[in-house]
């Protein structure tokens, strides 16, 4: 337990520092890059995507917009949802690779082997599906 209290303050420390540094926090960060990999998304998608209730992500999303960084658009097949892409200034931050949470897990990961790396996502995988039952 111990190792994964101080996962979690680790992250929200590193968090902190992006927000100070890039001007957005690590879940800003993943909503950004994801956004960047799939332009278009429904935020419901990028809600599952961050396993996040679609709650939570519409005070993330609504940061962003305000800051000019992910555009809200009226889903061409559907009216009643929203799509999501980056600005321009969206693209630019999201094109920064230093100092930023996943760079130090890109590291990391390439630190490691293979294996180790397989077995320690399957470890982490089943901890979350434990975590999730009801």
């Amino acid at each position: 337990m111990r190792v994964l209290w101080a996962l979690d303050h680790a992250l929200r420390s590193a968090s902190k520092g992006m927000s100070s540094r890039l001007g957005v926090t690590g879940p800003q960060r993943l909503a950004l890059r994801i956004v960047g990999r799939e332009p278009g998304i429904a935020a419901g998608k990028l809600a599952q995507a961050l396993h996040v209730h679609p709650s939570t992500l519409t005070g993330v999303l609504e940061r962003l917009v305000r800051r000019k960084l992910i555009a809200r658009k009226v889903d061409p097949a559907d009216a009643r949802r929203t799509v999501l892409s980056l600005t321009p200034r969206g693209e630019a931050l999201d094109k920064i690779r230093a100092g930023t949470v996943e760079a130090s897990v890109v590291r990391m990961l390439a630190s490691q082997p293979r294996q180790r790396v397989a077995v320690s996502l399957e470890i982490l995988s089943a901890l979350v599906r434990e975590l999730e039952e009801p």
